[in-house]
Order: structure tokens, then C-alpha cells, then sequence
């Protein structure tokens, strides 16, 4: 089962369908036992990053997310719960995150159109099991003004946009994130949340 985090920040819906279309199960919850017995999490979101981190202290989810991190429980963040995933935020104000990536979200320092909205391929920096049915220059969907900085370890693929590179796909452990969204994304979306159910799926295999 994976458990979708209901934290007030909008796109439940489409993230939760994306996920049964792969055939998994799928829950929109905030309820920590749940959560913590779930095979995978799904922490979606848009909007700013203070106000996601203030949603996930008052429903009491960032000590049940870092729980479930410890439990070794494959978390996804996509978009502004990708974001989170890192030490800080600057959107707003400094703000920080939840810990579970090295680094930082700052607004992104481009020389085009800002919000960065519309479709971008993608550039390999690593080999991973998230883009195991996917191709390079593959194209995926993007809406956002603020972007990881982060470790070239962390970083799964990336786009460059305005002459800047912004990671598109980032990981460490049990944790990885998807600036774009996979939901919106088409077959190449869908091929990533493939790739996703299959690391579940040994995860669970393994702890069995």
C-alpha cells in the first residue's frame, strides 16, 4: 500500500490516481499508523515552503516521516515534497526542511522565464532503478520558481534551462525527489513510477 500525505497542500487527486493506474494500491491519509505500515510513501504538494513545513509540524507528520525513514520505508517527494526533503528553504524566508537530502532550495538563478513551466529533457548523471524504463532526453513536465542545490551525489538527472542545471530527480538511501511531476508527465511519468513500484516491491521482498 502506498500512503499519499494528506498535509492541506493541494494535487492529492492526480498524484493518487497516477499511482493506482501502476496497479498499487493507494490511500490519502495522515494517520501515522498507517502511514508507518504503509510500503511506500508519496509526499506530493504545491505551493511555499514555509507553509508545507508549518502543515507537516501541525498534523504531527515530520517525527511519523522520520520514522518511517528509519524504518527504511522508500519515500517519494514530488515537486514542492521534493523540496522539503532538503535541509532548507529560502522561499519566503529561510525555513528549514525536513533533513532527509543534503541542501538547499533557493530560487532559481536562470536566464529565462521564471516560473520554469513546460517540458524539458532530461540529462543522465548517474545510473539509477528510478530511470531503469526511461531514455536520456526523455521529456518530462516542470512548474516551479525554486530548485534544489545539492551534492552531485544526491543527483539522479538533471535539465538545463536558461544555462543553469536543475535537478530533476535527486536521491540518497530510502529518499529520492522529483522536481517535476511525474503525474503530468505522460508515458515517461508513468515509466518512472513503474520504476518506483519495483523498488518498493524488493524493498518488500527483502524485509520479508
Amino acid at each position: 500500500m502506498i500512503a499519499v500525505i494528506d498535509y492541506n497542500v493541494g494535487n492529492l487527486a492526480s498524484v493518487s490516481n497516477a499511482f493506482k493506474r501502476q496497479g498499487m494500491e493507494t490511500v490519502v491519509t495522515r494517520d501515522p499508523e498507517l502511514i508507518l505500515k504503509a510500503q511506500g510513501i508519496v509526499l506530493p504538494g504545491v505551493g511555499t515552503f514555509p507553509v508545507a513545513m508549518s502543515h507537516l509540524e501541525e498534523y504531527g507528520l515530520i517525527d511519523v516521516l522520520s520514522q518511517a525513514k528509519e524504518k527504511n520505508i522508500p519515500i517519494m517527494g514530488i515537486c514542492l515534497g521534493m523540496q522539503v526533503l532538503f535541509e532548507k528553504g529560502y522561499e519566503v524566508e529561510e525555513c528549514n526542511g525536513l533533513g532527509f537530502l543534503e541542501g538547499s532550495v533557493q530560487k532559481l538563478q536562470v536566464n529565462a522565464k521564471i516560473p520554469h513551466m513546460g517540458w524539458n529533457e532530461l540529462i543522465f548523471n548517474q545510473n539509477h532503478p528510478l530511470l531503469s524504463h526511461i531514455k536520456e532526453k526523455d521529456y518530462v513536465y516542470f512548474v516551479h520558481s525554486f530548485g534544489a542545490v545539492c551534492p552531485d551525489e544526491e543527483l539522479i538527472c538533471y535539465v538545463e534551462y536558461g544555462g543553469s542545471k536543475i535537478p530533476a530527480l535527486v536521491g540518497k538511501g530510502n529518499v529520492w525527489g522529483c522536481q517535476f511531476h511525474p503525474e503530468k508527465s505522460g508515458e515517461v511519468g508513468k515509466k518512472i513510477l513503474k520504476a518506483f513500484k519495483e523498488l518498493i516491491e524488493d524493498v518488500s521482498d527483502t524485509s520479508n
